[in-house]
C-alpha cells in the first residue's frame, strides 16, 4: 500500500475537501485526485464519494482513515523526534545538583559544553536542596538516594563513594584511629541534615555489613563543601566523597584513615521529566556527563 497516498486520503477526510487538502499539501486538485484513485485501484474498493458540492468517506475509506491517521501521526511524531536529537543544542538548559557535586565534577562538564556548543546556555542551581523539578522549571535534577516519583526518568551514574580522611597535623597532634571505636575520642566533622535536622551518621563496614555510626565533634556544618575545608585546616577528621579530597589526598594534605572499614556507597541518578527526553541540550548534558570520572 502507498503510504503517502493513504496520507492525502487522511487529509481529503480531515478536511472534507480536495480544494482545501490539495492547498495544504501543495498539490493540484487533479494530482489529488489521480494519487487517490490510484489508491482505491491498488486496494480494489471504493473510499471516497465525490460529488460536485462535496466530498465523504465510503465505509471501506472510514476504516481505512480510523485505522490509519493514529499511526501516520505517530511516524510524524516519531520523525520530528529523530530530526530533534540531530540538532544542535542550543538554548537554555536549566539543572540542578548538590553543592558538593556540583562544583568538583558538574563545573568542567557544562563548561565544556559551552564551548563546544556557542548556542547553549546553562543555568547550574548548585544546592542542597530538594528542589522541585516541574514547579522550579528545572530540566533535569542530579539527586541522590533512589528515585521513587514514576513520573520522571532516572538515568543511574557512577557510584558515589566516600573516604574517612584527617590532616597529616590533626594526626600528629591526636594520633590516628585504628578503629571505628576510637572516632569517640576523636573530633569529628559532622553536617545536619537540612530536611530532618539530624546529624548524618558515618557508615562503616563492620562484620560485614555497612553499619551507620553517630559521631560527635565541636564543628557542625549545613554543608558538605566544609567538611572538606575543615579536614584540611586540620580542624577533625570528615567523611566525604571521594571525588572531593581527590586532590587533597594526592598531594599529601589530607591522609585516609580507617581504609579497611570503607563501606559508604549511595546511588545518584539524572533525573528528568519524560517530555524532555529527547532534548538535545539535556541528551548533549547526559552523554557528557556519563564519561565523566568521579
Amino acid at each position: 500500500m502507498d503510504l503517502n497516498a493513504v496520507r492525502l486520503l487522511v487529509r481529503v477526510a480531515e478536511t472534507r475537501s480536495f480544494t482545501r487538502a490539495a492547498g495544504d499539501l501543495g498539490l493540484t486538485q487533479s494530482g489529488l485526485s489521480r494519487a487517490i484513485s490510484r489508491l482505491e485501484a491498488e486496494l480494489g474498493v471504493r473510499l471516497l464519494q465525490r460529488n460536485t458540492r462535496s466530498v465523504s468517506l465510503t465505509p471501506d475509506g472510514q476504516m481505512l482513515y480510523e485505522r490509519s491517521a493514529p499511526l501516520l501521526a505517530e511516524l510524524a511524531e516519531t520523525e520530528k523526534l529523530l530530526l530533534d536529537r540531530r540538532s544542535t543544542p542550543s538554548g537554555l538548559l536549566k539543572i540542578s545538583t548538590p553543592s558538593l557535586f556540583g562544583r568538583k565534577v558538574v563545573m568542567p562538564v557544562i563548561g565544556e559544553l559551552t564551548l563546544r556548543y556557542p548556542e547553549l546556555r546553562i543555568e547550574a542551581v548548585m544546592t542542597d536542596r530538594l528542589v522541585d523539578i516541574v514547579d522550579e522549571g528545572f530540566d533535569a535534577l542530579l539527586r541522590t538516594g533512589e528515585i521513587h516519583d514514576q513520573r520522571l526518568i532516572a538515568r543511574a551514574l557512577t557510584p558515589l563513594r566516600w573516604v574517612t580522611v584527617a590532616s597529616p597535623a590533626y594526626l600528629a597532634r591526636l594520633g590516628t584511629p585504628q578503629t571505628v571505636e576510637e572516632l569517640h575520642d576523636h573530633s569529628c566533622l559532622t553536617v545536619r541534615n537540612l530536611r530532618s535536622g539530624r546529624m548524618v551518621d558515618w557508615q562503616f563496614m563492620l562484620d560485614g555489613k555497612v553499619r551507620d555510626v553517630s559521631v560527635e565533634g565541636r564543628l557542625i556544618f549545613d554543608i558538605g563543601d566544609a567538611l572538606v575545608d575543615g579536614a584540611v585546616g586540620g580542624f577533625g577528621i570528615a567523611q566525604v566523597m571521594d571525588f572531593a579530597v581527590r586532590d587533597d589526598l594526592a598531594a599529601g594534605r589530607l591522609v585516609p584513615i580507617l581504609e579497611d572499614f570503607a563501606g559508604r556507597s549511595r546511588a545518584i541518578s539524572l533525573v528528568y521529566p519524560p517530555s524532555r527526553q529527547y532534548s538535545p541540550k539535556l541528551i548533549a548534558f547526559a552523554e557528557a556527563l556519563a564519561q565523566a570520572h568521579w
